[in-house]
C-alpha cells in the first residue's frame, strides 16, 4: 500500500508510479498487489494502471481529491493494444482531470471505474484495439462516453454528459445521460431506475486524519449518482479499529479469531492462502479488500461462508480455487436460507473468482447464493481459458454461479467457460441487469459435453419450477476451439411462463468458429460461420 499526500513533490510520487506501472503493467499472473491511496488534494501526476493495481481517492467525496496532468487511465500497449485482456484493476472515489481532455480506460471484466468524477470525455478502447466487457458505476462524466470497440458494457447509476458507440450488447441501468432504449439496431438496453442497489464500501480520511470506512445503505428506485452536486450519501462511518488490518501472513484460524471477535476484515494487497473456510456469523459484517486481495481456498475449503444474516458486505477481492477440488468458493447463506434480508441486504462488489488462470485451481461451483434478497455488482466468475493449470481435465468446474435464494439481484454478471450451466438459478424473483458469457472453449468433442440428449450446456439456465425471473442485456458467445464442429443447442433455457421474460437477448459464434442453434431455449437464430450474431429482443 502506498500512500500519497498532496505535500510530497509531483517527482517524489511520480517515481513511485511508474516503478509500479513498470512491474504491473503485463503481469497477468503474478503475484504482487498494489493500492494506490491519495489523500485529499490534488496531484499533477500520470497514473497509468496495470494488472492488481487499485488507484483510490481517499476524501469523503470523488471531487476532494483530483489527478489533474496525464490523469488516471488504462491502455493495452502490452497487449499490442488489445485490451481483452485488460483484467484485474480498479479506479474508485477521485476526480479525474486530465490536460488532454480526455480519460482512455481500455479494459475487460474486473476492471471497474466506480464513484469517480471524470471531467472531459472517456473513451473505452485503445485506439480501436478489441477491448470486452466493463463497468461504470456511480460515476459522472462532464463530457461523452465513447464505447470503441467495447463489445459490452454495464453502467448503473451514472451521470452521463453523452454516450455514442455500441456493438453488441450494451446496459444502462439508472443512468442519466444514456441512449435511450434502442435493442437491437443499436444494440442498447436502457432501465430507467435501479430498483435495488448498494454502493460498494470505501476507505477514506477524515477532517482530523483519522481512517474510516465509509457503508453505504441501500438505495430503491434510484438514478443518477449518491454523491454530487455536493450530497451526502446515506450510511454508516465506521473506524479502522473496527476492523483486523490483514496481511498475508494471516491464517485462517487468525482471520476466523478476528471475525469471532466481532470484527470486520481489511485485507491489505497480497495473496492469502486459506486452509479452511472464513465463517461470518455477524449480520453487517465488512469484508473489504485492498489491492485486489487475493484468497486461495487450499485443501478443498470453501473461503468465505456465511450464516443466514443480513447486511454483510463483501468487496474489493479475487478469490482463487486450489489444487484440491472445493464444493464452492464461497457460500452467501447456508443450504435452505429462509430468512427476509430486504431491509438489509447482503451485498458482493467487485468479487471475482478463478479456476485456474494463475495456478491449478478445481471447484465444483464457484459462487452459492442461498440467502434471499443478495445483491451481486460488477461479478466476474471465470474458469480459465489461458494461463497456468488450462485443460478440459484439469482445471474442472461444473457452474460458476448457482442462485436458490429468493430476490437475488445481480448487476454486472461475467461468467465464463464453465463445463456445464454457466448460471443455475433455482430461487423466485431473481433479476439480472446485464450478462456476459462464454460457453468453454475445450470441449474435445460433443460426447464430452452433451446435457443428456442435448446437445451442449445453455450458459444460463433459470431452472423448471421457477415462476418469477426478469432479465435484461443478456449475451452468450461461443469459440469452440478446441472442436469447431461443436454444438450448443442453446444458449439459454429458462421454463415457458408469464412471470418469465427476458429482454434483450444475443448471442456470437465468435469467428465463426462453433454452433449455437437458438438463443432461448427453440427461439432465435442459429449463429455459426456461415451467420456469426442473432438477437431476441424478448421473450416469452
Amino acid at each position: 500500500m502506498l500512500v500519497f499526500d498532496p505535500s510530497m513533490s509531483a517527482a517524489t510520487i511520480q517515481s513511485q508510479l511508474d516503478s509500479v506501472y513498470s512491474q504491473q503493467q503485463s503481469n497477468q499472473f503474478g503475484t504482487s498487489r498494489y493500492a494506490l491511496l491519495f489523500k485529499p488534494g490534488s496531484y499533477n501526476v500520470n497514473v497509468n494502471v496495470g494488472f492488481y493495481t487499485q488507484v483510490l481517492g481517499l476524501g469523503q467525496s470523488p471531487d476532494a481529491t483530483t489527478i489533474t496532468g496525464g490523469g488516471v487511465h488504462a491502455d493495452a500497449q502490452w497487449n499490442g493494444g488489445n485490451a481483452t485482456e485488460n483484467f484485474w484493476r480498479g479506479v474508485e472515489n477521485l476526480d479525474i482531470d486530465p490536460s488532454s481532455g480526455s480519460t482512455e480506460w481500455a479494459v475487460s471484466q474486473a476492471s471497474p471505474m466506480r464513484r469517480v468524477h471524470i471531467q472531459g470525455n472517456v473513451v473505452l478502447d485503445d485506439n480501436g484495439g478489441w477491448s470486452s466487457g466493463g463497468f461504470l458505476g456511480d460515476a459522472k462524466v462532464d463530457g461523452q462516453v465513447n464505447s470503441g470497440s467495447q463489445q459490452q458494457w454495464l453502467s448503473r447509476n451514472d451521470e452521463l454528459g453523452s454516450w455514442t458507440g455500441s456493438n453488441w450488447n450494451m446496459v444502462f441501468v439508472g443512468d442519466t445521460g444514456a441512449p435511450a432504449q434502442s435493442f437491437p439496431k443499436p444494440p442498447d438496453t436502457t432501465v430507467g431506475q435501479t430498483p435495488t442497489s448498494v454502493e460498494k464500501p470505501s476507505l477514506y480520511v477524515d477532517g482530523s486524519g483519522n481512517y474510516n470506512v465509509f457503508v453505504p445503505a441501500p438505495r430503491s428506485d434510484s438514478t443518477g449518482t449518491d454523491w454530487s452536486n455536493g450530497r451526502t450519501p446515506p450510511g454508516t462511518s465506521l473506524p479502522l479499529s473496527a476492523f483486523y488490518i490483514a496481511t498475508p501472513s494471516d491464517t485462517s484460524t487468525t482471520l476466523n479469531a478476528a471475525l469471532a471477535q466481532g470484527k470486520n476484515l481489511i485485507f491489505t494487497p497480497g495473496v492469502y492462502q486459506l486452509s479452511s473456510t472464513l465463517h461470518i456469523t455477524r449480520a453487517d459484517t465488512v469484508v473489504l479488500g485492498l489491492g485486489l486481495a487475493t484468497l486461495v481456498a487450499d485443501n478443498g475449503a470453501t473461503a468465505i461462508s456465511t450464516d443466514d444474516v443480513g447486511g454483510v458486505r463483501i468487496a474489493g477481492l479475487v478469490v482463487d480455487a486450489g489444487t484440491a477440488n472445493s464444493p464452492s468458493l464461497m457460500q452467501i447463506g447456508p443450504a435452505g436460507a429462509s430468512a427476509d434480508h430486504a431491509a438489509d441486504p447482503n451485498v458482493l462488489s467487485d468479487v471475482y473468482f478463478r479456476v485456474g488462470g494463475a495456478t491449478l485451481g478445481k471447484a465444483t461451483q464457484t459462487l452459492q447464493v442461498n440467502a434471499n434478497n443478495t445483491i451481486g455488482d460488477d461479478l466476474w466468475l471465470w474458469r480459465a481459458d489461458h494461463g497456468n493449470g488450462v485443460g478440459w481435465t484439469s482445471n474442472t468446474a461444473n457452474n460458476g454461479l448457482v442462485v436458490n435464494g429468493n430476490d437475488v439481484t445481480m448487476y454486472g454478471l461475467a461468467v465464463e467457460h464453465y463445463q456445464q450451466y454457466q448460471v443455475r438459478w433455482n430461487g423466485n424473483g431473481g433479476r439480472t441487469y446485464f450478462y456476459q458469457s462464454e460457453m468453454p472453449y475445450d470441449p474435445p468433442n460433443q460426447a464430452s459435453w452433451m446435457n443428456g440428449s442435448s446437445d451442449g450446456w445453455a450458459s444460463y439456465e433459470v431452472a423448471p419450477g421457477v415462476t418469477d425471473h426478469q432479465a435484461y442485456g443478456l449475451g452468450v458467445y461461443c469459440y469452440f476451439n478446441a472442436n469447431p464442429s461443436e454444438v450448443a443447442d442453446h444458449a439459454i433455457e429458462v421454463p415457458s411462463t408469464s412471470g418469465v421474460a427476458l429482454h434483450d437477448s444475443m448471442d456470437v459464434s465468435l469467428g465463426g468458429t462453433g454452433t449455437i442453434d437458438h438463443i432461448v431455449n427453440g427461439s432465435g437464430a442459429t449463429v455459426n460461420s456461415g451467420s456469426t450474431v442473432a438477437d431476441l429482443t424478448s421473450y416469452p
